[in-house]
């Protein structure tokens, strides 16, 4: 995994950390975590820390910039099924999250 890719993977699975760590109840903050085991799942497991100290308690903009780094992804060659079915489980969380 070159640098971008990781940059964005770090991103990514440190804004749903801060939306699990910010969820309303537990199965929201489960949900959220599916979403970053699933990401790891993709990536073989090869995952850069987390890293949600500083980040905004805002979550309309983390879930934003979460799913920004998600759909960025595909760039990096994560293939685009693998993509839509993350995005739909962030939603899914998001809506548990939300009531």
């Amino acid at each position: 995994m070159l640098l971008p890719h990781a940059q964005t993977l770090a991103q990514a699975r440190s804004y749903v950390a801060a939306l699990a760590d910010r969820a309303l109840t537990l199965d929201a903050s489960s949900a959220y975590e599916r979403v970053l085991l699933e990401l790891d799942r993709v990536h073989g497991d090869e995952c850069p820390a987390l890293d949600t100290e500083d980040l905004t308690d805002d979550r309309a903009i983390l879930l934003a910039v979460a799913s920004n780094a998600i759909e960025e992804l595909e760039s990096y060659g994560i293939d685009a099924l693998s993509i839509e079915l993350i995005l739909a489980m962030l939603v899914d969380a998001h809506d548990l999250d939300i009531g």
